[in-house]
């Protein structure tokens, strides 16, 4: 009987350069098996999006569908299911229990408890079960203090972190020639449509894969003004391991130390989420959980529609909501704004964000927004208010961002500010000081 290799693909759907891939083709010419690859459209995390037009969703399911046609042009088949990841793998397992499961590793709590179970299911059939790293460059406490205890601050993070890449660097795994250890299949396993999941297909531009030099060479110069091209904006393809982390950072490398930094912030805030998983639902500094959020709903539903009044605040939540991105700027601010000038809570920010933002992560969104509202890891002093119309000074003058979200800006149309910035900075400093004064 062919011995059976299952490779489980979550957040890495590519064939190059994918480290778990790359071990289960090795464990397959060690051992004379085939590969089955399995894609899990899970309803424990479906059946939470209450956007039935989610680009996130429809953006799995091209790239799933690209996989699978990949994979039966070389006579196999990628496996999709949709249903409980327990309830499949039971299924799957139970039928065909195969030598060995092989993914690559997670780090967010509910996903790493949901490997804990798969990890129990396969122990009990007397199946290993192997996960690799392949999201970020250095994981968990691969980089620490001298005395093993995790960073919070990122500027020592990174001296250590662009040390322990001198010392050990990133390998790339050519993954490719899975597609000629496939397990051939008797029949094709149909791709479950959007419709039979509950989500509805529409037409979306999503980033591309690749940037040009050019971009990365100037990205120091120009990543701070919202109204050119000068980000990558391949934090989508990031998330959902579409292109390789390594791939990108040696390119990068010799072109720009700023864009490195950002892939190094990534790292930092995966660690974080992996040491202080605590943060997920509460401030890391547990003494920004006293500040009395004031938790206006109606100046909220304002914050998030854009009509707050600030117009670069307002061109941010619209850009957010037409296009699922938001410069990485512009997030700062409305962040900021949020937090301080309204002192609404960041958790409703963080979580509208994640709903909207097409490059969601936990934990960078989680770092950003703790960040913003002073109560994370290297945050910003709670007594640091950004003022819109300074930023708006420095990043967009001309107002051509502005101009391009809030057309009726300058109009009668426009509403006056939700708030006066003196006063908001005023009242933020004064409640911020009662919670972190008292005991």
């Amino acid at each position: 009987m062919q011995k059976i290799i299952y490779y489980w693909f979550r957040r890495d759907l590519r064939l190059e350069d994918n480290h778990g891939l790359y071990q289960a083709l090795t464990l397959a010419k060690q051992e004379g098996a085939k590969i089955q690859g399995v894609f899990i459209f899970d309803t424990q995390i479906l059946d939470r999006l209450s956007n039935k037009r989610d680009a996130r969703v429809q953006f799995i399911h091209r790239e799933i569908a690209a996989l699978k046609k990949q994979f039966q042009q070389h006579g196999g088949d990628l496996a999709v299911w949709h249903g409980s990841t327990d309830t499949v793998w039971t299924s799957i397992l139970a039928e065909k229990p195969g030598i060995a499961l092989l993914c690559n590793s997670d780090y967010e709590p509910s996903a790493l408890a949901r490997d804990a179970r798969i990890a129990a299911l396969c122990e009990s059939l007397g199946i290993p079960f192997s996960s690799y790293k392949d999201h970020c460059i250095f994981e968990k406490a691969e980089v620490t203090k001298d005395d093993g205890k995790p960073y919070t601050v990122f500027t020592p993070y990174s001296r250590k972190w662009k040390a322990h890449l001198a010392q050990h660097p990133v390998a790339n795994y050519p993954s490719e020639s899975v597609l000629a250890h496939l397990a051939p299949v008797s029949q094709e396993m149909p791709l479950p449509s959007l419709e039979s999941m509950g989500f509805e297909p529409f037409a979306f531009n999503y980033p591309e894969k690749t940037v040009s030099q050019s971009l990365i060479k100037e990205y120091d110069k120009r990543r701070n003004f919202p109204s050119i091209q000068g980000t990558s904006r391949l934090g989508l393809h990031f998330r959902f391991g579409t292109i390789s982390i390594r791939e990108k950072l040696t390119k990068a490398l010799s072109l720009n130390e700023t864009f490195v930094n950002e892939l190094i912030w990534r790292d930092f805030y995966l660690q974080i989420l992996w040491h202080y998983p605590h943060v997920v639902g509460g401030a890391f500094k547990a003494q920004y959980d006293r500040i009395a959020w004031r938790n206006n709903e109606t100046e909220f539903e304002l914050w998030k529609t854009g009509k707050t009044g600030y117009p670069i605040v307002d061109a941010g939540m619209r850009e957010l909501n037409q296009t699922g991105f938001m410069h990485n700027r512009v997030r700062m601010i409305v962040a900021s704004f949020l937090t301080k000038h309204l002192l609404i809570d960041w958790r409703w920010g963080e979580a509208y964000f994640a709903e909207k933002l097409l490059d969601f992560e936990l934990a960078s969104n989680n770092g950003g927004w703790q960040w913003a509202a002073g109560s994370g890891v290297d945050a910003a002093p709670y007594f640091r208010v950004f003022n819109p119309a300074l930023q708006t000074e420095k990043f967009d003058k001309q107002l051509t961002y502005i101009k391009q979200w809030v057309p009726e800006y300058g109009t009668s149309q426009y509403p006056a500010p939700l708030v006066d910035h003196a006063f908001a900075r005023k009242r933020c400093l004064e409640t911020y000081d009662a919670a972190l004064k008292s005991n």
